[in-house]
């Protein structure tokens, strides 16, 4: 019989089956602490969606029990939904100075007010009675990333947060492995650890390669505008670009709200270093010829408001790509904005620009580590169990069978679902339950959160339409005083469908008067039975299920 264990519950939010939105909860007893709150962007699946976030009813639920949040580091998939759990709930931050300083300006966007404590290199910070949290240096693509050794009574959870191993980084010192392998020494419970790069062999490139690239596209195309399309976070890249920029004599213009702010955090904070003279805003480019000019822009996804897309489709107030251009796509698309992407390099194309991207050159490594990293980690960390998180459930399935090539047995991983209540102690890793998990969608007009039903009605409305039934019915004696008129919107062309639609106007008035001399029917009722009757009967007429709309009046 198993002695008896103490025991700690992982349970994440978000991050695993899936690439974005990291958020883990860690659980002992009744003290909860979280790490990272991260965004994900949508797809072509989610009209009128800006962010997917995580669902925080067990964090509400639980709100007293909760010591903090612990942020690995400044990406969007790490940082952007932290706004909208603050909205719920206000709870301490704990984060690098660049990490809380990118975040300063989303909570400024929001009008929103938080307590946050810098957290450095190597400190350990205690957050309740049984929660211990030691930053350990990682390299990513982003200066001050970290994993974190999490100490609790039941044992050590090394949580790698996003990393590879560079011992070439831009800027920073390289990534603390001696400090993980005394915790190894020492003994480790489990190791939450980053999947996203476990089907690729080999390392992955030094950031610094990028850099060279860079230079050997300014060298080859002298008296061309250069474009470099990013994303705003990655201040390694960034850097890369001023560096690249200087050497050449171009001066750099920044495009996009979140490229510009990052820049402006990132200077102040001294993570980014260049000739102030050589940074211009980007109304002054009309001053400079083609040859002195570098553009660095958000959009490298294909997001129909970033910097980029407006500027391939000629709609950018300031500056927009014309024949001859040179656009680098430095970066390598997220699951689901292939399509995106392709559509923006296909309208850079018909521009007459010259697109560069990471299948030509390389403009773009991963920040991401690769097979023969991710063994490394596990060697020298030699954790007790496994629980592969950041990466879709392929990425999350090869890191197990990398794991089992290392001798790890199947029982001691786990690969989890969002939601799952994954319970670990010396004695084994199970599942003892679920909490919610649908992700939240974010509107892009209100920027509030929506239901799942709202993206099902849209997209069934942009695949079948929607009939509208206007009704005025008599207050007292329900009789029909006006109507029905039925009104149709990307249903049918009434036109060619006049048979179907004098059909429905019959169906419909039937209905109505079959409800009235049931004895003075409710309106909510009337309208139901318009739905479903009007549903079925258009299926079988036409196989498609547009949204019923009935409006019923009463004067």
């Amino acid at each position: 019989m198993a002695k008896k264990a103490n025991k700690m519950q992982v349970i994440p939010l978000g991050g695993v089956s899936e690439i974005g939105k990291n958020m883990t909860v860690l659980r002992y007893g009744q003290e909860i602490i979280i790490i990272d709150a991260g965004l994900k962007f949508p797809d072509d699946n989610m009209p009128g969606i800006d962010y997917i976030i995580p669902n925080f009813n067990y964090l509400i639920d639980h709100k007293n029990l909760i010591k903090g949040l612990c942020l690995t580091h400044g990406h969007e998939d790490h940082i952007g939904a932290v706004v909208f759990l603050l909205k719920e709930l206000q709870i301490p931050i704990y984060g690098s100075p660049l990490t809380l300083g990118l975040l300063s300006n989303k909570l400024k966007e929001h009008r929103l007010e938080a307590k946050t404590q810098v957290v450095e290199n190597g400190e350990t910070i205690r957050l309740g009675r049984h929660f211990k949290i030691e930053y350990i240096q990682n390299n990513h693509s982003i200066p001050d990333s970290f994993a974190m050794a999490v100490t609790t009574p039941a044992g050590v959870l090394i949580h790698t947060g996003d990393f590879k191993i560079d011992n070439t980084p831009v800027s920073g010192p390289t990534i603390n492995l001696p400090r993980l392998a005394e915790y190894g020494s020492q003994g480790v419970l489990a190791l939450m650890i980053d999947s996203t790069n476990a089907e690729k062999e080999g390392y992955t490139k030094s950031e610094k390669i990028v850099g060279k690239t860079l230079e050997e596209v300014l060298a080859k195309y002298p008296e061309d505008r250069i474009f470099v399309a990013t994303f705003a976070s990655n201040i390694h890249r960034i850097q890369q670009v001023f560096t690249a920029a200087e050497k050449y004599g171009r001066k750099v213009a920044s495009v996009g709200r979140s490229m510009i702010g990052n820049i402006e955090i990132a200077t102040r904070l001294g993570y980014l270093k260049y000739n102030s003279r050589n940074y211009i805003a980007i109304e002054d480019i009309g001053n400079y010829s083609d040859h002195e000019l570098l553009i660095i822009s958000t959009g490298s996804q294909g997001e129909p408001l970033a910097g980029l897309t407006r500027m391939a489709a000629q709609n950018h107030h300031r500056v927009n790509i014309k024949s001859g251009d040179v656009v680098i796509l430095s970066s390598t698309p997220i699951p689901g904005n292939e399509r995106l992407i392709s559509k923006v390099i296909d309208g850079l194309y018909r521009l007459g620009a010259k697109v560069l991207h990471q299948g030509m050159y390389d403009v773009h490594v991963s920040g991401h580590a690769s097979r023969e990293e991710i063994k490394m980690i596990i060697g020298l960390v030699q954790p007790q169990f496994i629980i592969p998180f950041h990466g879709e459930y392929r990425h999350q399935a090869a890191m197990m069978r990398l794991a089992k090539e290392m001798g790890f047995k199947k029982e001691q991983n786990y690969l989890a679902e969002i939601g799952d209540v994954i319970e670990v102690s010396e004695n084994g890793i199970r599942k003892v339950g679920a909490v919610a998990s649908d992700p939240v969608y974010v509107d892009s007009s209100s920027r509030r959160p929506v239901g799942t039903s709202v993206i099902k009605d849209r997209l069934q409305i942009s695949l079948d339409g929607m009939l509208t039934v206007v009704i005025a019915l008599d207050k007292r004696s329900k009789t029909i005083l006006a109507g029905p008129e039925l009104i149709t919107r990307g249903f049918i062309y009434v036109r060619e469908s006049e048979d179907l639609m004098k059909d429905l106007h019959q169906l419909t008035l039937g209905l109505i008067n079959e409800q009235i001399l049931s004895g003075r029917p409710q309106v909510n009722r009337i309208a139901q039975v318009l739905k479903d009757s009007l549903s079925a009967y258009i299926f079988e007429r036409t196989e498609r299920t547009p949204i019923i709309l009935p409006l019923i009046v009463e004067i």
